[in-house]
């Protein structure tokens, strides 16, 4: 009991923590102003929950282009610990290359889970019309991802359907995933 109550506790806490790695990320290669001052509503969230790991992690880390690599870095070894740990308080022995794997392929689904809760708040946010802070922070995260979607999806009866293919194509590369991860298993 205890070690369930202790797995929940630091899977939701190093899912914070990866999760806003992996949106920082992504902002930035979106392009989202991520100042304070720009008026980005969620820039003083993510920067108060990351700063802490990725800010170390850039001094060995650089930038690959557009690709914020220490956040994506910092959201890996924040899982690779979690893993490390669960494995060690529960007595079990396994080569560390598991570790590592286990962890790529969480951190693979955490990414495809992610786009798609953007995908459907965007989507439920589209339904009203006021302008709010969610959806100025949502549309430059999703509407790079629609695009290309919409110029081969016709709209039928004046409803974008691109969100829903977006979602169906989340959904294919999740049992891609799936499938690759049952292969690997050690």
């Amino acid at each position: 009991m205890l070690l369930q109550i202790f797995s929940l506790i630091l899977h939701f806490a190093v899912g914070l923590v990866a999760g806003t790695c992996l949106l920082r990320m992504y902002m930035h290669l979106q392009r989202v102003n991520l100042s304070v001052s720009g008026g980005n509503p969620m820039a003083p969230f993510v920067f108060a929950l990351t700063n802490w790991i990725v800010l170390p992690v850039r001094r060995f880390v650089p930038a690959i282009g557009r690709l914020d690599a220490a956040s994506l870095v910092a959201a890996y070894g924040v899982l690779l610990a979690k893993h490390s740990l669960l494995w060690l308080v529960a007595g079990a022995t396994a080569h560390w290359l598991s570790w590592v794997t286990h962890a790529g392929f969480e951190l693979a689904h955490m990414m495809l889970t992610s786009l798609m809760w953007l995908i459907i708040a965007y989507a439920l946010m589209s339904w009203f019309s006021a302008a709010t802070d969610v959806r100025y922070f949502l549309t430059p995260l999703v509407e790079p991802l629609l695009r290309p979607l919409r110029r081969l999806l016709p709209q039928m009866g004046g409803v974008d359907l691109s969100p829903i293919a977006l979602l169906l194509l989340i959904q294919i590369a999740e049992i891609v995933l799936h499938t690759l991860q049952a292969q690997f298993v050690f």
